[in-house]
């Protein structure tokens, strides 16, 4: 699959997304912000910036009722078998626990 984002572009979409999600539910800057413990400030700079930690993210998206749809979205997917010896060796496939090195 080909993306035609980039991890800035990403960062201000997510933002407007969840700004969105903000105004759709009524809720002000700093009324979301009161409500999820996010600083009004941290707030502002994510809806114009798209910058924020991880950590303020996830209390932003557990506020609007989409933490779970995020964390969905990140479940890695079933690699599907190619062949019958695939499905007889599944036992022996252990998942690995750290990525590859160069």
């Amino acid at each position: 699959m080909i993306s035609l984002n980039n991890p800035n572009k990403a960062l201000k979409v997510v933002a407007k997304n969840i700004q969105a999600l903000r105004l759709n539910k009524g809720l002000t800057q700093q009324g979301l912000s009161d409500r999820s413990g996010v600083t009004l400030s941290t707030l502002r700079k994510f809806e114009q910036k798209g910058t924020i930690s991880l950590e303020s993210f996830f209390k932003l998206t557990s506020t609007l009722g989409c933490l779970d749809k995020l964390i969905e979205a990140t479940q890695p997917e079933d690699k599907p078998f190619l062949s019958i010896e695939e499905v007889s060796n599944q036992k022996e496939y252990k998942t690995p626990k750290r990525g590859w090195r160069k």
